[in-house]
Order: structure tokens, then sequence, then C-alpha cells
């Protein structure tokens, strides 16, 4: 079976079929070719498909497709503006918050909804707010600091 939806993606109108047990990471991956959400448990735990659904992260694992009907979805994709990188972006970059870089993109989707509701956030903080994302190369500490630094750049920015 399936359903018609229509979904806002990083900006971007879409209207289309989707089967009705079509998760919505595979739609962003298979249908609209944004690779950039990963899928790396199945089960929700690794926080690698982590995507902003009308502007909260939600593991996209965790959703139909057709639940996102009417919803404005951002993924890593959309971070960027005008050719310019999101603050978290360039902070990964500068602080080498990444390794093999597998759940860099979920990291990312996180932080930055974590940083909206806490602009000034400690290094333990922002250890709590990641624990729905698992790294399994880097130990976190340069994520932490490409956090701590995105939330800098942020705060001045305004």
């Amino acid at each position: 079976m399936t359903n018609k939806i229509s979904v806002t993606v990083n900006r971007k109108q879409y209207t289309g079929e989707v089967e009705s047990r079509t998760l919505l990471s595979d739609y962003l991956r298979e249908d609209l070719s944004l690779t950039g959400t990963h899928i790396g448990c199945d089960t929700s735990s690794c926080g690698a498909c982590t995507i902003h659904v009308d502007g909260k992260a939600v593991k996209s694992c965790t959703m139909l497709a057709v639940q996102a009907d009417g919803c404005e979805l951002t993924t890593v994709e959309g971070l960027a503006t005008n050719g310019n990188l999101h603050p978290i972006q360039e902070s990964f970059k500068e602080e080498h918050g990444l390794q093999c870089g597998f759940c860099t993109p979920g990291m990312m989707m996180t932080a930055t909804d974590f940083l909206k509701t806490n602009p000034t956030p400690n290094e333990q903080e922002i250890r709590e707010a990641l624990e729905g994302n698992f790294c399994r190369c880097t130990g976190y500490h340069n994520i932490v600091r490409s956090i701590q630094l995105a939330a800098k750049k942020m705060s001045e920015a305004v």
C-alpha cells in the first residue's frame, strides 16, 4: 500500500508516493538521495540517522515517512546555507570532531537542536545531550570541544 506525502526537506518541497512501511531514514536516503542521514543500527540506539523534524532532533529510523507528511525536515545537508557551513559544521572541522565520520551527521543534528535550548553548555551537559549518539572511534573528546566551539560561535553571531 502506498500513501501520498508532502514534506519540506532542507527548504525544498517534495511530494510523492511512499510505501506505508517505509522508514523516514530510508525515504531520505533512497528516494531523495540525501545520504548524509546514516543508518547504523536499525534499533534507534546509535543516533547516526538523527535529523530535525519541525525543528526537533529525531532519530529518523524511528519514524515512518508517512508520519512526516506535512512536516519540515532538516538533514545535515540542510545545515549549510548559501554555501556557508553552519557553525556546528565549521567547528567539527576545526576541532577534528570526527574520525571515520559515520556518526558525525547525527552528532551535528543532535548538537544543533541542543544548542537552541542551552546556548552555553558545560562539558557535562554536552556529554549528557549526546547520550543517544554513539561514536566508536573518537572517545568524544573532540566532539565535545567541537560543540563548545560551535556554542561560542553561535553566541557571538547573535
